[in-house]
């Protein structure tokens, strides 16, 4: 019998206290928290997290997994079935996500928490890191700069404790040092991502409350959009 709670992601703040208790205590507790972002809309910036997935990717023992399909949740939910030294939460958003096609090789990767989920020929000239429902936003930017002939690559990385788990020539192979152009896209306050990005790169993120309004046109006021990303790594490439 595996224990679960479930709520808003922003009220996981009421729950912090059991989550870093039970991941210090070792205990496997599945976390489902909802509503991940700015895409739940019209309740507004109470309900909408901004530092929370920033903050539980801090607890030690905590496996947190930010899916951007059903595919990668399904992943996500096998490997906390799996799990039986610590808890796990799943991030999972409000609004309908677009599928991503995936060869064998990369749903294999899946579990590795970060994996290469559009490539290009070649070495690439950037790489675009995202997890969630902005994966989406990710892969529309990359599909519209190599049609331009840019080579991007986009990386997905659900779970980063997972990917840092990884050994030293897998997280080289997906993140290679000599690619310095790097943009990383999350809904939530940006820190932490300049680990992956450097000092070179940029993060679209959210470093204030949001605002009541639907998803979309939060999405654009906020510019965590395919066209806003478009825009960062023309200005870096150029």
């Amino acid at each position: 019998l595996i224990p679960y709670g479930g709520t808003f992601l922003v009220f996981s703040d009421y729950a912090r206290n059991a989550i870093r208790m039970g991941a210090l205590m070792g205990q496997r507790v599945i976390y489902v928290l909802t509503h991940d972002s700015i895409g739940l809309g019209e309740d507004g910036p109470t309900h909408q997290p901004v530092e929370h997935m920033a903050s539980l990717r801090l607890i030690p023992n905590l496996a947190l997994w930010r899916p951007c399909d059903a595919v990668e949740t399904a992943v996500a939910w096998q490997v906390a079935l799996e799990r039986r030294n610590g808890p796990t939460c799943l991030i999972l958003s409000r609004q309908k996500l677009q599928h991503q096609t995936r060869t064998a090789e990369q749903l294999q990767a899946v579990r590795r928490g970060g994996y290469i989920l559009l490539d290009t020929d070649g070495s690439p000239e950037a790489i675009i890191i995202a997890t969630g429902s902005e994966v989406d936003v990710a892969m529309v930017a990359a599909r519209q700069l190599n049609e331009q002939g840019r080579r991007i690559r986009v990386v997905s990385m659900p779970a980063v404790n997972a990917f840092e788990a990884q050994d030293e020539t897998y997280r080289e192979s997906v993140l290679p040092a000599a690619v310095k152009a790097r943009v990383a896209v999350e809904a939530g306050v940006s820190a932490a991502w300049y680990k992956y990005v450097g000092t070179e790169g940029r993060v679209i993120g959210l470093d204030r409350f949001g605002a009541s309004a639907p998803a979309g046109v939060l999405f654009e006021h906020f510019g965590i959009t395919a066209a806003e990303v478009v825009r960062t790594l023309d200005d870096m490439l150029n």
